[in-house]
């Protein structure tokens, strides 16, 4: 069985691909699968545990730690034992705080994990039957429709579906994929339904990939460093002293032994000894107090880190924005009023389709004072990504109309008596709100029993808004000196829009120009720069890289 990355299985024919994995349109069987199990692993990505005590023993490892046992040692020789025991005891109590606390944030993790686990729709043995996602293996044929979280990268064999890969690419908007097309893993389908072949698992997936880049990433400990710094200055201060003490004692025959009791209490005043167990008790109280407020703090250190930033890279969808599809404001042609339009498009919607265009115009018409009881769905055509729209037969006080929804150039087309004006004027806005990274819903009905003469109602910009506290955070943000970086896979009109909206400004650059640069060049940029569009996880963790090159 071949190996091949998930973006290249786009490029070659569904028989290819089924011949790369020796595998058919009939699926697995169970024994297949536990074979290429046995052989490639379980769908996941594997997180390596530490053993218990070997985790507890390298709480006694690094420069603080060195630093106490050599004063240790010394007050061991010179027959100190009561600073031994005192100081074993303070080195101890650090590491244990940080090993219980980071050994029962974990358990909870493993707990949230097994609650969350998914399921998924497979063709074993030629039937369709339901396994754990991380039983699946290359080769397998599945199922995926509305609502699903797509438990491996496949390629689509039949039928087609609008995913939601904001996850994955910061991208806010659906993403429409067809036959032969690639759904990435942890990507949610938001519209229709497929059968899809999977070509990678586990690491191998686009989200397997990006994951091992946070494994990668070892970032430098804000704490250790701070001590670092203060026990170097202090060493020098008693390493001076410690000379002109020892040159003295030489000249004046000091026996070696009071010599070494002035060189430990010199010692044991450079390093704080205390230090280590009062930041991780101090760090415990805060990770205690963020627990409170619902955030479940993993590693100790974390939490000085993030009180010692001084630049927050902020991705753009579900954390700026709600990652959520709305209506801005309709915007109404022929004398029609906004609540005709929000009526007619809701009339063309139907919220049991749990379509995510559908379900963000009923919202909008929630939100006007448009009375819908008067109003009855006679019959429902869903949205069909041949024509590009849906429809609705309407009954209105005893009379019927036809309202439709979709794609500005295909409802314009239909409403035959639109003139030229009308015409202009529609391309325009259409147009200008493109620029700004709006998807247009355009809006007709009919006359009253007159299903053929169609009228053209009004446009419905979409976007995905800000959170309604974000403005609010990144004023805090700006109060505590940190300059927040907004990243998206969006494009440079979308983001533009979003940080003039919250606060961040709107100079955007382009990931992709990113590359052409020199690295002095690149971290000049990520400096000036409010935020950066076409991203990917990838980039993300570029970004940052050279972000902490500059010293931020």
């Amino acid at each position: 069985m071949g190996v091949k990355v998930s973006a290249e299985y786009a490029e070659v024919t569904l028989d290819e691909a089924f011949r790369v994995l020796e595998a058919s349109v009939d699926g697995l069987t169970e024994s297949e699968a536990k074979a290429r199990i046995a052989k490639i692993g379980y769908n996941e990505v594997v997180e390596k545990k530490r053993n218990a005590l070997t985790d507890f023993l390298s709480r006694y490892w690094g420069p603080m730690p060195w630093l106490l046992e050599l004063t240790m040692a010394l007050s061991y020789i010179i027959g100190h034992y009561l600073e031994v025991a005192i100081i074993f005891g303070l080195l101890t109590t650090n590491a244990t705080i940080g090993f219980h606390h980071t050994r029962s944030s974990r358990s909870a993790l493993e707990l949230l994990k097994k609650r969350l686990a998914i399921k998924a729709k497979v063709l074993r043995n030629r039937e369709w039957v339901i396994r754990q996602a991380r039983e699946i293996v290359p080769g397998d044929v599945i199922a995926v429709g509305l609502g699903d979280l797509v438990p491996a990268d496949a390629k689509v064999m039949d039928g087609e579906v609008s995913v939601d890969q904001s996850a994955l690419t910061g991208e806010s908007m659906p993403v429409t994929v067809r036959e032969s097309g690639i759904v990435y893993s942890s990507s949610i389908v938001r519209r229709g339904q497929a059968r899809a072949l999977v070509v990678n698992t586990g690491a191998n997936t686009y989200f397997g990939k990006t994951a091992e880049l946070v494994k990668i990433a070892k970032p430098k400990s804000h704490q250790e460093q701070i001590m670092a710094a203060v026990v170097k200055y202090m060493m020098y201060v008693s390493i001076a002293a410690l000379f002109l003490v020892v040159g003295n004692a030489a000249l004046t025959a000091i026996d070696p032994l009071t010599i070494a009791s002035f060189a430990l209490i010199f010692l044991m005043g450079a390093v704080p000894v205390a230090l280590p167990a009062v930041f991780a008790i101090v760090l415990s109280v805060g990770a205690m107090e963020l627990a409170k407020k619902s955030a479940l703090v993993t590693r100790l250190d974390s939490i000085e880190d993030a009180a010692s930033m001084e630049v927050l890279c902020l991705d753009k969808t579900g954390t700026i924005t709600q990652n959520k599809l709305s209506v801005t404001d309709a915007i109404t042609f022929s004398g029609f009023r906004k609540e005709d339009v929000a009526i007619v498009a809701s009339m063309a919607s139907k919220e049991e389709m749990r379509d995510t265009i559908d379900s963000a115009v009923i919202e909008y018409a929630r939100d006007l004072p448009v009375d819908s009881t008067a109003y009855t769905q006679i019959s429902f055509t869903p949205f069909d990504p041949a024509t590009k729209r849906s429809e609705a037969i309407v009954e209105h006080n005893g009379e019927r109309f036809r309202a439709v929804k979709g794609a500005p150039q295909v409802v314009a087309a239909l409403c035959k008596g639109m003139n030229e004006e009308t015409k202009h004027q529609l391309i325009r806005t259409v147009e200008e709100l493109s620029q700004k990274g709006y998807r247009t819903l355009a809006v007709a009905r009919s006359q009253n029993n007159d299903f053929a003469s169609l009228r053209f109602a009004g446009l419905m910009p979409l976007a995905d808004p800000p959170r309604p506290d974000s403005k609010e955070m990144i004023e805090e943000l700006g109060r505590l000196e940190v300059e927040p970086k907004m990243l998206t896979g969006d494009n440079v009109a979308i983001a533009k829009e979003i940080g003039r909206q919250v606060g961040i400004g709107d100079k955007i650059y382009r990931m992709p120009e990113l590359g052409n640069l020199t690295e002095t060049d690149q971290a000049k940029i990520l400096e000036e720069y409010d935020g950066f569009a076409e991203i990917y996880p990838e980039d993300k963790y570029r970004v940052v890289k050279l972000l902490q090159s500059r010293g931020i």
